[in-house]
This record gives structure tokens, sequence and C-alpha cells, in this order.
């Protein structure tokens, strides 16, 4: 059964607890590895991909939120990057977990998981605008379009990377 977890974010032991720890460190030494494409309008944080793990198990919320958190600490973008960032990833993580909590396709559950992500990339278009020196709105929808198309092609080469890895061993433990 899934999340059979009775704590709300999923952690109610040291397995639980350690499981989550790799997840956020594999996110963070993935945003570092490739930092110099993970910021920006234009972004392609492979670490995404880890947000498909959500639909398995609602623990990897909190570990990608701060996982998040921390690998924010070094954007080019600075404090606003930390905070609107990491509740990005925070609202974007609890939509693709109540989503796809009730479906019974992994498939189907992967494919709604990158298409929500793509979708709150729009809260990233409204950071960068608004830091930006051009004018908002242009700059808004083209961070949107660009960002939103990194995370759309990160996402789903995690989907489909998670998916085959989940054929051998059940994610959702």
């Amino acid at each position: 059964m899934m999340n059979s977890k009775t704590n709300v974010i999923g952690i109610d032991s040291v397995l639980d607890l350690t499981k989550a720890a790799v997840v956020a460190a594999l996110y963070i030494v993935l945003t570092m590895v490739f930092a110099a494409v993970s910021y920006g309008p234009v972004q392609f944080r492979f670490s995404e991909g880890l947000n498909n793990l959500v639909p398995f198990n609602k623990r990897y919320i909190i570990a990608i939120t701060v996982a998040c958190f921390i690998t924010n600490i070094t954007s080019p973008n600075g404090a606003i990057d930390m905070v609107v960032g990491t509740f990005e990833t925070l609202i974007n993580l609890v939509t693709i977990y109540l989503v796809t909590k009730r479906m019974k396709s992994v498939a189907a559950k992967m494919v709604a998981s990158v298409l929500i992500g793509t979708f709150y990339m729009f809260i990233i278009g409204f950071e960068i605008a608004f830091i930006a020196p051009g004018a908002f709105w242009p700059t808004f929808w083209s961070t949107w379009l660009t960002a939103g198309i990194g995370e759309f092609v990160t996402m789903t080469i995690g989907a489909i990377v998670l998916y085959m890895i989940n054929m051998r061993v059940d994610l959702s433990k």
C-alpha cells in the first residue's frame, strides 16, 4: 500500500529518514554538478527529475524541499530564490502528491507529476521577472516558457528513469 505512513511527512523510522536524506543529498549533488545550467531563466535542473518520487511516497516532499532550499543558498538570484524557489518546490510537490495519491497507474502518476511540475514554473517566471531589469511581462512569459521547457525535459527524464527503476524496486516502500 502506498504511503501507509501515519506521520504527516511520511517519516516514521530511521529507515524512512535515511531514504529521505539520501534523496535530498542526491538532489543537492545533481544540482551542484550541473550548477551552470541549474539556475536562471533557462535552466535544466536535472535534480528536478527526483520530484517524480513524490507519487511513490510523501516522505520525499520534505526531503526535496529541504534540498532545494540548500541548493538555492548558492543561487545567483540570492535570498529571493531561497524563499520563492523553495516555496514553488513545496507547493509543486504537495500538489503532485495530492493529485496522484489515488491514481493506480504508475505511468499516469508520472505524466501528472511532469505536467504539474512544468505548470508551477510560472512561479519561477514571476520571481525572475520581479528581479530582472527588463519589462515584467515579457520577462515573465519568456522565463515561464524557457524554465518550463527545462522542467519538462528534466522531469520527463526523471519520470522515465524512476518508472524503469520502479519496475525492479518498489519505490513506494
